[in-house]
């Protein structure tokens, strides 16, 4: 039997500095289950970032459910179906109708201030990663007062899943820290 695993896959230009990641691992940590949380540094090219999440899937000795935020919910969609995982979607980008466009260009990491180049051919990336979800194993997180992302977009990309709309907040998802003994409940812990 191995060891049951959450993996927090955090947005763009983010890091595991982000404070939802941070919050997760510390709430997971006091409760004992600090070896079930894994957030890695993913890189800004996204055929990168899955090749890394991948493989931590592929090496994790138990089950493993996908937390994602903002573009990490458009990954946790991806690898979700990928590999039949169960996979909680914190106001994610909907890369299908998200104008990549927009991103191209100069980018710079909210917390490293690392500067990296985001290209068309990034944004071919993604949207070869657009995979229609089965509602059964997701769990959608929005708030409406989301302001970088539409969040009906999700709402109607994952109709059928399990949601959760809450008004008010903002992009961070300002709600989180009620809803982690809910995300560890959800993935098994």
């Amino acid at each position: 039997m191995g060891r049951d695993l959450i993996l927090y896959l955090h947005g763009f230009c983010s890091s595991p500095a982000s404070w939802k990641a941070r919050r997760l691992g510390e709430f997971m940590a006091e409760r004992g289950l600090a070896a079930h949380f894994v957030c890695p540094q993913l890189s800004p090219v996204p055929d990168e970032a899955m090749a890394a999440v991948s493989a931590l899937i592929e090496a994790a000795s138990g089950p493993v459910t996908l937390v994602g935020s903002s573009l990490g919910g458009h990954y946790a969609n991806h690898l979700a179906e990928k590999y039949d995982l169960k996979a909680v979607l914190i106001n994610p980008a909907v890369v299908d109708v998200l104008d990549l466009g927009s991103f191209i260009g100069e980018q710079h990491n909210f917390h490293s201030g690392e500067r990296f180049i985001f290209s068309e051919q990034h944004a071919a990336q993604l949207r070869a990663q657009v995979s229609r979800p089965r509602p059964e194993r997701y769990w959608l997180l929005l708030e409406e007062g989301d302001e970088v992302l539409d969040y009906r977009q999700a709402q109607a990309f994952y109709a059928g899943c399990r949601q959760t709309v809450l008004a008010g907040g903002d992009h961070s998802f300002t709600k989180f820290p009620d809803f982690m003994p809910q995300i560890l409940e959800f993935a098994g812990l």
